[in-house]
This record gives C-alpha cells, structure tokens and sequence, in this order.
C-alpha cells in the first residue's frame, strides 16, 4: 500500500512539476498531493470488493510510529486505531497537525482550507478521539 501510493506521488509530482507556479511553498504542495494520492488510494481501497479476511486485515492496525519507545506502543496502537475512525478530513488535519508537527496555517494551505475549518475540524477530531479513547484510559490499560 505505502509504496504504491509514494510511487504514485513521485509520478504525480514529476508530472505537474511544470504546472508548479510557486504560489505556496514547494512543501505545501507536495503535502496537497501526498494527502490527495493518500485520500484516492484509501477512496479506491474502500469501493473495492473485498473477502472478510481481507476487511478485518484492513480493520486490524499495526502501525507504529517510530519515535514511540517499547512502553508505548499499545498506547499507539490504540491511538492509531481510533484515529483511522475518524472522518478523512479530521484524521487529515490531525495528523498533519499533530503527527507531522506542521502549523495549522500550512495545514490549512495543504487542506485548501481557511484556518478557521481547520481549527474546528481539529477541535472536532480530539472530541471524537477523547470519546474512542476514553474507554482505554479509563479501563487501567494506560
């Protein structure tokens, strides 16, 4: 999946480099178009006819990020998890806010959207998290 969807950007970003006006910062725009190749990979996943194994598969995370230590890779689990719960733009704006350490400003020119929806997709996005979450942290599994 992650290597098909980075060659599809690496070809995406060659292909548009001469449409590429400088308008926004060279970053911003090759964040639009990972986020966009990112959302049609995950569009196209979800149209697709799949056999049960494969839906629990896709429904099973196992992602864990690399800075997280040893102690909290079951809490990053669960984040991840709830996470990929979460409506696309939220878990957009979540992560490329959150996960990726950007400014809301650049999410915003990444999203294509006023910095105000951001702020509100994001208060949105932790409400929804804190509620997914909030049975793992209050079961003493923390």
């Amino acid at each position: 999946m992650a290597e098909e969807v980075t060659q599809d950007v690496f070809l995406s970003i060659f292909q548009k480099a001469d449409g590429f006006k400088g308008a926004a910062k060279v970053s911003t725009w090759i964040y639009r178009i990972v986020v966009n190749q990112s959302l049609n990979y995950l569009d196209k996943q979800s149209r697709r006819p799949t056999s049960d194994e494969t839906i629990e598969a896709h429904h099973r995370i196992e992602f864990i990020h690399p800075g997280v230590q040893l102690k909290n890779q079951e809490a990053s689990k669960y984040l991840f998890a709830a996470l990929d719960t979460l409506p696309n733009s939220q878990k957009t704006a979540f992560i490329l806010s959150y996960v990726e350490g950007l400014p809301q400003s650049q999410v915003a020119d990444v999203m294509q959207k006023s910095l105000k929806s951001i702020e509100s997709l994001l208060q949105r996005a932790k409400a929804n998290l804190r509620l997914k979450l909030n049975s793992y942290y209050t079961e003493g599994k923390r």
